[in-house]
């Protein structure tokens, strides 16, 4: 059996997703260490998930194949595998007769962490930690409980003692309303297994999820149990009569026996709220706010309603749902993030606040990873949409929660306080500036446009509009078809820009306006210092070469108002003059 890692807790990442449990767990303490990690979207060309992560953490170690090609020899011994699987019908399809294992509903992926788990053999890790919606407790509707007791006895026969807990990130306050199942695991025989003595106080008081998030029983739901008969008898036979799953709440299991209690968290400390997490008006590209004329559509569907439908069967029905807040109170945390958060289309379930200024707008993608409490803009990538970035963080974690149980399991097998070089921030600014670092990983190049030598001008396009200094004036009024702009030095790009959209450019000229319309072929990171080494300037900066199209009869006035310095719109809005 692997030894107690004295110096670092060697991490292993499944369904890695954007990294939000590499992010909790060097939250918690710089001894957890992931060395291999995988993400891989099925059905989609597009891996925008492993694009984030590779930009963030680098592609060492870094796998973009599907889990289920990836033999187990590929994956490096590790102390800790993690991972936030999703939620399928995890049933027993059959028994293999000549293995004598078992195999799972094909493509469901629990069944991929049982498989590596299963062939590491005596190299399987000590510790387990997954992540899972709150209703896997219950599922499947028809046997409620059965998913949840598969998982657990397939665990116990590879030899883990397993503790779960749904925890509603709000009630420990942290800034979002979302509930989770929260699964740790203990190999026998490792330091913190022997450490269990009684499933109850376990539980209830001295075990590691305990610790990270106290809470008190809930009168009369106690239950203890057995899971009985091999894995494909729990599949098909498990609470087959029941109506409600045996499963509370908070519970830990071992050599198949279960203890479990519905539990009230129990905290006291501060509380995040949306408010806290949004960004200043100024900052808002105009796109994310609502015309006057959509406000009753979003009106429409949050409120109450009463509709009459017709089954497939020509069965009439009245199909009814309660109304929702709107806008959505700043004052408390937010809703559950949908992976359906992105585009601009009335729906229910987006969340929509209303400005100082008051105008309706949603949430723009920094403050959806706030909101899980990801670093600023973590999703942050030239060819990952805003739409995208929203439903990264509809699939994604509380990292708060992670930071809290990886402490916990730190204290558990080491006896000591756990020290990070890299805790969770929970004050936000509501400037937020663009750190250029998140881009080290990716190609000098961020975007190139390639204009037909006949262009059509597209007045949906967006437009970046730079303040230029009075001493670089003159270069851009010198006539000169190509030209060179240098953002201001590092940070000071604001982040609501989103780099993938930036297609014209206009330098706004103080004292006169805008009039020259330039196409950006190139935005990559540079420094002043390529092009004029005399200055020894080499902070980090983004550099756009552009191209010059064409000029207004005359300067258009507008008033740049993100840091003074930059403004994003769409060409249209400054060629009809309607800014």
């Amino acid at each position: 059996m692997p030894k107690r890692n004295d110096n670092k807790i060697k991490v292993v990442e499944l369904f890695a997703g954007v990294g939000g449990f590499r992010i909790g767990l060097e939250g918690a303490s710089d001894a957890y260490e992931t060395i291999w990690n995988n993400q891989w979207e099925p059905s989609t060309v597009h891996q925008d998930a492993s694009l984030v992560y590779r930009a963030r953490f680098g592609s060492t170690g870094h796998s973009n194949k599907d889990i289920n090609t990836v033999p187990t020899d590929e994956i490096p011994n590790h102390d800790l595998l993690v991972g936030g699987f999703p939620c399928q019908d995890y049933s027993v399809a059959s028994t293999l007769s000549r293995s004598g294992g078992i195999e799972g509903k094909k493509g469901v992926l629990w069944w991929q962490i049982y498989r590596i788990l299963n062939e590491k053999g005596e190299n399987r890790p000590n510790y387990i930690f997954f992540e899972n919606v709150d209703r896997l407790l219950g599922s499947p509707a028809k046997q409620r409980g059965r998913d949840f007791a598969i998982i657990l006895a397939s665990l116990a026969d590879l030899g883990y003692v397993v503790e779960w807990r749904v925890i509603n990130a709000a009630e420990y306050g942290m800034p979002q309303r979302r509930r989770r199942t929260y699964i740790v695991g203990y190999r026998e025989g490792s330091y913190v297994s022997d450490k269990v003595q009684d499933l109850k106080d376990w539980t209830l008081y001295e075990g590691v999820l305990a610790k990270a998030f106290p809470f008190k029983p809930k009168d009369n739901t106690f239950s203890e149990f057995e899971i009985e008969g091999t894995i494909k008898e729990v599949s098909d036979n498990f609470n087959k009569d029941g109506k409600n799953s045996p499963f509370g709440s908070a519970g830990i299991m071992r050599n198949r026996c279960v203890y479990s209690v519905n539990a009230e968290a129990v905290y006291d400390g501060p509380s995040m709220t949306l408010g806290g997490n949004v960004v200043d008006e100024s900052l808002v590209p105009e796109e994310f706010f609502i015309s006057e004329e959509d406000v009753a559509k979003w009106e429409y569907e949050k409120g109450a309603k009463k509709i009459e439908r017709t089954s497939k069967e020509g069965f009439k029905y009245t199909f009814s749902e309660g109304g929702m807040a709107f806008p959505d109170s700043l004052d408390k945390p937010s809703r559950t993030i949908i992976t359906g958060e992105g585009g601009a289309a009335a729906s229910r379930f987006k969340h929509v606040i209303l400005t100082p200024s008051g105008r309706y707008r949603r949430l723009i993608p920094i403050e959806l990873e706030r909101l899980n409490m990801f670093p600023d803009n973590h999703t942050c990538h030239p060819d990952v949409t805003d739409g995208r970035r929203a439903f990264l963080m509809g699939n994604a974690l509380v990292c708060g929660i992670v930071q809290q149980i990886g402490k916990s399991l730190y204290r558990f097998i080491y006896d000591k306080e756990p020290i990070s070089t890299h805790p969770i921030d929970i004050q936000r600014d509501a400037q937020p500036k663009l750190n250029l670092d998140l881009f080290s990983e990716l190609e000098p190049q961020l975007k190139i446009n390639k204009p037909k030598k006949n262009y059509t001008l597209d007045m949906t396009k967006n437009l970046l509009i730079g303040f230029v200094k009075e001493d670089n004036k003159d270069y851009f009024l010198d006539g000169g078809q190509t030209k060179i702009y240098y953002t201001g030095k590092t940070k000071s790009f604001p982040s609501t820009i989103a780099l993938n959209k930036l297609f014209y450019f206009m330098p706004y000229i103080k004292g006169k306006g805008v009039k020259d319309l330039y196409l950006i072929r190139i935005a990559r990171i540079g420094n002043k210092a390529e092009i004029h080494p005399e200055t020894e300037d080499r902070e980090p900066r983004l550099v756009f070469e552009l191209e010059y199209l064409e000029s207004l009869p005359n300067y258009v006035v507008i008033k740049p108002n993100i840091f003074n310095t930059y403004r994003d719109t769409v060409l249209g809005k400054v060629m009809g003059k309607t800014i």
